[in-house]
C-alpha cells in the first residue's frame, strides 16, 4: 500500500468516526475542502478521494453548488452489539439466509476432518439431551452449527455466523422453561442434516436446514 492509499484510508476512517460521534450530523453539511484539509492534515486530492469513496458508499451526498452532506448515520456500536439489540425475527431471517448458504457449501466442501468434528458435536448434543443438561445442550447445538460453518471453507461466512451465535444463545436462554424438549424434538433432524452433509447430498441438506430453522430449532 502506497502513502496516498494509506492517507486516503485514514481520512475515510476519520470522517466515518466523526459522523458516528456526532461531529458531523445527519443531513447537515460537512466543512468545505480547505477546512477538511486543515482538519485532517492532508491535501486536496486526498480529501476529494475520501469524499468520493464515502459518497459512493452512500454515507455522504454531494450536491453541486451546495456542498457535501451527511447522508447516512453511522453507529458506534459493534456488529455484535447491533445484533444483540435487533429484533429476533429480523435476526432469524438473516440466519436462515446465512445457514442455507453455509450448509450448501459444507455439503460440497467438507473434509473428513470436518465430518469428524461435526459428528463429535452431534454426539455431545445427544449426550446432553440424555443427561438433561440444558446448558450443555445449548453449547453443543451452537458448536454443531459452528462446525458446519467451518466446513463451508468460507471464512467470511463462518465469522458472520459466529456473531449470530451470541443471539442464538440468548434466544435459547429465554426458552429455559422448555427444558431440553426443544433440543430433543429436533435431534433427529440434526442427525439427518449431518448424514446429508457427509454424503454430500446438497439439496437434502438445504431442505433439512430450512426445516430446522423454520421451526426455530
Amino acid at each position: 500500500m502506497d502513502k496516498k492509499e494509506t492517507l486516503g484510508s485514514r481520512v475515510i476512517s476519520q470522517i466515518r468516526n466523526d459522523i458516528a460521534q456526532g461531529k458531523f450530523k445527519l443531513n447537515e453539511k460537512i466543512p468545505a475542502e480547505p477546512e477538511l484539509m486543515q482538519l485532517y492534515g492532508v491535501g486536496r486530492s486526498t480529501i476529494r478521494e475520501a469524499i468520493k469513496t464515502l459518497a459512493t458508499a452512500g454515507i455522504l451526498k454531494v450536491q453541486q453548488g451546495s456542498g457535501t452532506f451527511v447522508n447516512s448515520f453511522i453507529s458506534e456500536q459493534t456488529i455484535e452489539q447491533r445484533l444483540k439489540n435487533a429484533d429476533f425475527d429480523q435476526i432469524n431471517a438473516v440466519r436462515i439466509l446465512l445457514e442455507g448458504e453455509i450448509v450448501r457449501l459444507a455439503a460440497q466442501n467438507r473434509s473428513e476432518a470436518h465430518i469428524t468434528q461435526i459428528e463429535e458435536c452431534l454426539e455431545k448434543r445427544k449426550q446432553a439431551i440424555q443427561s438433561e443438561q440444558r446448558q450443555a445442550c445449548v453449547d453443543a447445538d451452537v458448536a454443531f452449527h459452528m462446525a458446519i460453518a467451518h466446513a463451508s471453507l468460507n471464512n467470511v461466512l463462518a465469522d458472520l455466523y459466529e456473531s449470530f451465535t451470541l443471539i442464538i444463545r440468548d434466544f435459547f436462554s429465554k426458552r429455559e422453561s422448555q427444558g431440553i424438549s426443544h433440543f430433543a424434538m429436533s435431534h433427529h433432524l440434526h442427525e439427518q442434516l449431518f448424514k446429508a452433509i457427509k454424503a454430500q447430498k446438497v439439496k437434502q441438506a438445504e431442505q433439512l436446514i430450512q426445516q430446522i430453522l423454520n421451526n426455530n430449532y
